[in-house]
């Protein structure tokens, strides 16, 4: 029987890659690399224009705080320093870097030559954060402070390879074409925290990837691959954890505090590739659909590239656009340049037609059917919120514990009324982190 959690949806799957090889991106003639590609402080540019670069060199670090280092992605000349928009409304410095198509590779990358059983947590660590490593699910935590906080906290590794948002591809093809890659990484994850074993997570419409995995894994005991049923917000890690371990992470509290810590699957290869080659996360493989892409594809990105270079590399568009998404239908961010960044979060570019593009209005009305409270894995009253936030009753969306929703979009997709519940509720928390 397959593991799962209490609520959530079943979507339109529209995993239409997911037998298509990844491919790489055709090399750009320009990237546009942000300085800020993390939670935590921006980074400061180390170049200027006019500098040369060379591939996986790094361009920004961050001074103070939580943060990690950006590297280039290309070879070339850095031409210019421009303040850019980003997924998340940020208005952020990039770098653009025009390609000089060399490859030239920086001479600092070099493989990590200690072996893995010599080495200590704090080398591990400070190799993740040098090579600039952030959650590639999604969250784009910091690696390298998620291990720090969580040593002699957890007992339990969850490697995260549910992916479950409609369209996306790239984890799942990276099982396939690459599982040394995720092993590799996970392996080098738990020489870090002090564990010896711990779980793969993976749904069971991808079991020719749970076949990879097992056979990448062979005799070993380290690992053992747990069999998710398909549903969303699985790939959420509370819903991993609570669907393994029956323990609900508490309002405000980390998969730590409950002894787990969760990495997804292309964070792990990042970190092999780290320490295997030497290199920086300086490329990410992401699936480009929607109903406008005339050939949809997994691709191999340099981090920096634009959505109209992905966009050219699948054959154009075919249909009008209404809606250019940077990431999933559910969780990503509608974007309006074209010539926007290719991040380390970026998991997809999907470009919908009026078509596929679900409206949703301030008129929306709440009918009481509840369908937005069964299927919300956060146990919470998502109707209510919404209500609450429309009369600017922010005290009762905190009283009715606003901040632990997941912005999962549960509630929005099967809303009957047509009411943006989940865009009402990020409102809400904007205003309720403004009287805290």
């Amino acid at each position: 029987m397959a593991f799962t959690f209490t609520g959530g949806i079943h979507p339109k799957e529209h995993k239409n890659t997911k037998n298509k090889k990844i491919e790489r991106l055709t090399a750009p003639k320009t990237v546009s690399i942000p300085l800020s590609q993390h939670i935590g402080a921006p980074c400061k540019a180390t170049v200027k224009p006019g500098d040369t670069v060379t591939k996986g060199q790094v361009i920004g670090i961050v001074q103070d705080g939580l943060g990690v280092p950006v590297h280039s992605s290309i070879s070339g000349t850095v031409k210019q320093i421009i303040t850019k928009r980003m997924p998340d409304d940020r208005a952020i410095e990039s770098i653009v870097i025009e390609n000089d198509f060399n490859d030239t590779l920086c001479p600092d990358i070099k493989p990590c030559e200690t072996p893995l059983k010599d080495l200590t947590s704090d080398e591990i660590i400070e190799r993740i954060r040098l090579a600039g490593i952030s959650g590639m699910g999604g969250a784009t935590f910091p690696t390298y402070a998620k291990i720090s906080s969580a040593i002699n906290k957890v007992d339990t590794m969850i490697i995260n390879c549910c992916e479950c948002e409609p369209y996306i591809c790239a984890n799942h093809r990276l099982m396939l074409e690459d599982p040394k890659s995720i092993i590799g990484g996970a392996t080098i994850l738990l020489k870090a925290l002090g564990l010896r074993t711990c779980s793969i997570a993976v749904e069971n419409n991808k079991m020719d990837a749970v076949a990879a995995l097992k056979n990448e894994i062979g005799s070993s005991n380290m690992f053992n691959v747990c069999i998710m049923e398909t549903k969303y917000p699985q790939g959420d890690e509370r819903q991993i954890i609570y669907a393994l371990k029956n323990i609900e992470v508490p309002a405000g509290k980390l998969p730590a505090d409950v002894g787990c810590i969760v990495f997804n699957a292309e964070t792990c290869s990042a970190v092999y590739k780290a320490f295997a080659y030497g290199m920086p996360l300086i490329e990410r493989i992401l699936t480009v659909d929607g109903d406008c892409i005339a050939k949809p594809k997994n691709v191999l990105a340099p981090i920096g590239a634009s959505y109209l270079d992905l966009i050219e590399f699948c054959g154009g568009l075919r249909a009008n656009v209404k809606k250019l998404v940077n990431g999933g239908p559910m969780m990503g961010a509608a974007q309006w340049d074209i010539e926007g960044s290719v991040t380390k979060g970026t998991s997809a570019v999907l470009v919908m037609s009026a078509k596929e593009t679900p409206t949703y209005t301030a008129d929306g009305v709440c009918i009481r059917c509840g369908t937005c409270v069964r299927a919300c894995p956060m146990h919470l009253y998502p109707s209510y919120l919404a209500m609450f936030a429309r009369n600017d009753a922010f005290e009762e969306c905190k009283n009715y514990d606003v901040m632990s929703c997941v912005e999962c979009g549960s509630c929005t997709y099967g809303c009957p009324g047509g009411v943006p519940i989940v865009q009402l509720i990020r409102s809400a928390k904007v205003r309720v982190r403004a009287m805290k």
